[in-house]
């Protein structure tokens, strides 16, 4: 049920993004408590602002209510990803490179299944990051298909 409603908004928010140069980070749709909430991540090169996702959150509002895809109630939020968003897609990956991440595996690669550091490169097959390890820099390559999240991470200096 929870990633045929997310196939679903994924659908009907792409064609009101691309129509206006944004781009879909994530859907999610959860339950909190009581309540259901569907949440819409959205981006662009230079950040998002509060009217293009109040612009977001109408549109697909119309479009969610005419084919009412959720049987019950919800609450809809889009917003941005924030500082720290989340890498899922190739190209995400790609436009991190050079930039600080997080990343967590599936099974441990030296010993270690979480790993912040550089993204210093990303082939499509391969994601490698430079991390420090007291004063020691160490080049990790982890397998994309071993990576069970990963995100920006903000550096603090």
């Amino acid at each position: 049920m929870m990633s045929k409603v997310t196939e679903v908004v994924e659908e009907l928010v792409t064609p009101i993004l691309t129509e206006n140069g944004l781009e879909l980070v994530e859907v999610e749709y959860v339950k909190e408590g009581k309540s259901w909430f569907l949440r819409i991540y959205i981006d662009k090169d230079n950040g998002v602002d509060i009217e293009e996702c109040g612009m977001v959150s109408e549109k697909l509002s119309e479009k969610l209510d005419e084919l009412d895809p959720i049987p019950h109630n919800y609450f809809l939020e889009v917003s941005s990803p924030g500082a720290e968003r989340p890498l899922k897609k190739d190209k995400d990956f790609q436009k991190a490179v050079g930039k600080n991440v997080y990343i967590k595996t599936y099974e441990p690669i030296d010993g270690e299944k979480a790993f912040e550091g550089t993204l210093t490169a990303f082939d499509g097959d391969t994601v490698t990051v430079e991390v420090t390890i007291k004063t020691r820099k160490k080049t990790i390559e982890i397998p994309f298909e071993k990576i069970a999240s990963a995100r920006l991470a903000v550096a603090f200096s």
